[in-house]
């Protein structure tokens, strides 16, 4: 197995996937007695070689999974490599003493990396965020009988075999069947096209004259009392607070400790302790 290890850690699935497929299935497939000799000096020994050893041997088996979920439209060397983290997760938390091969064990963990992977790219909008929603998500493809709109009969069907109510069923289906659109206009877009976009439906409260003036009026009052409440500090604190926030190249604490002859915990306190006069100034002025 050696030459193939060495082989399958040059490749990655995401950048050429036919030769790693074709690599991970050089890889031998363990027998019962190797597994659990590997598996043991694992969980017992925590002998990483070992564990590198069943991640490899079942990497044929993670393509095998990301190939069910071909229909999603997801590059399957991305699922493959989501699978891959749900693998070395199994192989990490694999107990040998519980006598299951480490296939059955592991086929969890990489269902729910590539089930994760799906529900995240799979739309801009999330399509699944419940339990029952999730179910759906991964069920309603194989048991829809064609493309079209679900009838009220397959509508209830399929919501009594997934222990679901109709409505839920017919509302996944409708996101499934939904397009993405972009919030902002197209680059390149003409103008006519460019001013159907959504983003051009907000309204824009800036132009407002009142508005603008209580923004106006707001950071005017902000100023004053910040101004005011810097009178409230003595000269070694107003001078921290300017160097570490009001100044394009802010000090660090070990800039001022230097300064002032403290060290940096002094400088913190210090620093901390003039924020809350500042605060409490600001309040009552």
């Amino acid at each position: 197995m050696g030459k193939s290890l060495q082989v399958i850690e040059n490749l990655s699935p995401g950048r050429n996937l036919d030769a790693y497929v074709q690599a991970v299935s050089a890889i031998p497939v363990l027998s019962v007695e190797e597994e659990r000799s590997l598996a043991e000096r694992l969980f017992y020994e925590n002998d990483l070689e070992a564990a590198r050893q069943l991640v490899m041997a079942h990497l044929r088996f993670v393509v095998h999974v990301a190939k069910t979920y071909a229909g999603y439209g997801l590059p399957l060397g991305d699922l493959v490599q989501e699978g891959n983290v749900g693998l070395m997760k199994a192989v990490k938390r694999f107990d040998p003493s519980v006598g299951v091969r480490l296939v059955s064990f592991a086929v969890h963990w990489i269902k729910a990396e590539m089930h994760e992977f799906i529900l995240r790219n799979w739309r801009i909008v999330k399509v699944a965020t419940t339990k029952a929603q999730r179910k759906l998500f991964f069920n309603l493809r194989s048991k829809k009988k064609g493309l079209s709109w679900m009838n009220d009969d397959e509508v209830n069907a399929i919501a009594r075999d997934l222990d679901v109510d109709p409505h839920v069923v017919r509302e996944m289906e409708g996101r499934m069947a939904a397009s993405d659109t972009a919030f902002d206009a197209p680059v390149g877009d003409d103008d006519d096209k460019a001013y159907t976009a959504p983003a051009y439906s907000l309204e824009d409260h800036s132009a407002d004259p009142a508005q603008q003036l209580e923004n106006a009026d707001w950071e005017q009052d902000s100023q004053r009392r910040l101004v005011q409440a810097m009178e409230h500090l003595d000269e070694r604190s107003r001078d921290i607070l300017a160097q570490r926030w009001l100044r394009e190249e802010k000090a660090t604490l070990h800039d001022l400790a230097a300064k002032y002859s403290v060290s940096a915990e002094r400088i913190r306190q210090l620093e901390k302790s003039a924020m809350k006069k500042i605060k409490s100034a600001m309040l009552t002025a």
